[in-house]
């Protein structure tokens, strides 16, 4: 549990997304979000998606060309159910996943112990925020890149209508034990939402049909 999560008796804002405590509401992540991760990260070696869902994340990790693995504590479809990555003992070349909001600190200690070479978090820009992350997680281990988003991001439960636009800032969080002894905080480069949106998608497979 993220012991901020609930900060001076009141809870942190979740807007269009909220915690999954039990498990049967849950909000894929949109493709362009991971594309962008991809895009600007390079991978190698296994990637372990330990919080997959339906695979929405899983399903770009695999475009990189090297072998994902997909778990959930969850049984949505994808991947092998029933994984508790918190409790698991198992370790990856690269852990890449957007862990739900009442975990997040948790996923942070537990990938660091199991990933080898680099894990990439989905989070709240907020997330650099705390005095308690400071203490924890901060000053021993920062993330070697904060990748922002400038595009916002929207999470919709699966199977709902997507429009407008969300108003909470993401990032991807990514530590990387090859390249050891700075933080850098970059900017992700626009376009991304528009270029993978599902119009865009279906027109690139489809161009018939749009013309």
């Amino acid at each position: 549990m993220d012991s901020t999560y609930n900060l001076n008796g009141g809870f942190k804002p979740t807007l269009k997304r909220f915690a999954d405590l039990e498990g049967p509401d849950y909000f894929p992540t949109p493709e362009w979000a991971t594309h962008a991760l991809i895009d600007n990260e390079r991978f190698e070696g296994e990637i372990w998606e330990p919080a997959c869902g339906d695979g929405a994340m899983s399903r770009v990790l695999e475009q990189t060309g090297c072998p994902v693995f997909s778990t959930d504590l969850f049984d949505r479809g994808y991947g092998e159910a029933g994984v508790d990555f918190l409790k698991a003992d198992r370790v990856s070349d690269n852990i890449v996943t957007n862990p739900p909001y009442n975990s997040a600190e948790a996923f942070v200690k537990t990938g660091l112990a199991q990933a080898r070479r680099k894990m990439a978090l989905l989070l709240r820009l907020a997330f650099v925020e705390g005095a308690n992350r400071q203490r924890t997680i901060f000053v021993e281990t920062p993330p070697t890149r904060i990748w922002v988003f400038s595009e916002r991001i929207t999470f919709y439960p699966a199977g709902a209508v997507q429009k407008g636009s969300g108003t909470t800032a993401y990032a991807w969080f990514v530590w990387d034990k090859t390249d050891i002894g700075k933080s850098e905080m970059k900017w992700l480069p626009l376009g991304y939402k528009n270029r993978y949106s599902a119009k865009a998608v279906a027109e690139s497979r489809n161009p018939m049909l749009f013309r």
